[in-house]
């Protein structure tokens, strides 16, 4: 059976992203911060009928606590088929590139980028023992620079700076990745779920859960033919040479 680890699982788009994955016939290690909550969803997943599912204490802005998980997964398969980096904070809607504190940036940099090196350096040793491994990770429209280039733009009204700029290293950091593993069987990419309704949004959006599990678990699963360090918003732009870094 194939293994796949997503983090931040407990709920909202991981938790959709495991479910998904595990109905495709993959064992799926359900990493969450608080294990109790990621027993908590594997017990709602398990009640759906899913036996290939279990949770893991992972907390990626902990160095002690990734290397405790890899030691765990390790104990139990030597290969990791999927890696899907899903966990991330906003850092609160009340961000300024002149008024936030440089606090504010390192929490939400030490998950939504930092927090992804962690995991992807500790767990690179079993993905590059699967035959087809796939990197994904979960970023966002509001981290193109195209985008938030335009000044002027009506559509683009709201900036949140330490939580796009994140998103903004952490494409970058999956192109340079991606690069690196270029001349393997590795596919690499960045996936923004769409405006989703979950508890990060309060359950506003355009997208709904299932939705943004669908357009992950797309890269997360895609062939040998299919593209590595890419970027892909499909609910805003369906066509991938479209989307904007």
């Amino acid at each position: 059976m194939k293994v796949a680890l997503v983090t931040g699982a407990n709920k909202g788009i991981g938790l959709e992203v495991a479910k998904q994955i595990a109905q495709k016939g993959f064992q799926v290690y359900l990493g969450s911060r608080d294990l109790a909550k990621g027993v908590q969803a594997v017990e709602k997943l398990q009640a759906e009928g899913f036996s290939n599912v279990e949770a893991i204490a992972l907390d990626v802005t902990d160095e002690a606590s990734v290397q405790a998980a890899r030691e765990r997964i390790g104990q139990q398969t030597e290969v990791l088929d999927i890696l899907v980096n899903n966990a991330g904070i906003s850092g609160g809607f009340e961000q300024s590139a002149l008024g936030s504190p440089i606090e504010q940036f390192q929490t939400v940099y030490d998950t939504n980028l930092f927090g992804v090196i962690r995991v992807t350096q500790v767990f690179i040793d079993l993905l590059r023992k699967a035959a087809e491994p796939r990197i994904v990770n979960v970023s966002t429209s509001m981290a193109s620079l195209t985008l938030a280039a335009d000044l002027t733009s009506e559509s683009y009204p709201t900036r949140f700076v330490a939580y796009q700029s994140s998103k903004t290293a952490l494409n970058m950091y999956t192109i340079n990745l991606a690069y690196e593993l270029r001349h393997t069987s590795f596919k690499v990419n960045a996936v923004c779920p769409g405006y989703t309704q979950t508890d990060f949004t309060n359950h506003h959006g355009t997208s709904t859960v299932a939705q943004a599990g669908e357009r992950i678990v797309k890269y997360a699963t895609i062939g040998s033919d299919g593209p590595t360090g890419k970027f892909f918003s499909e609910e805003y732009f369906p066509e991938p040479a479209n989307c904007p870094w």
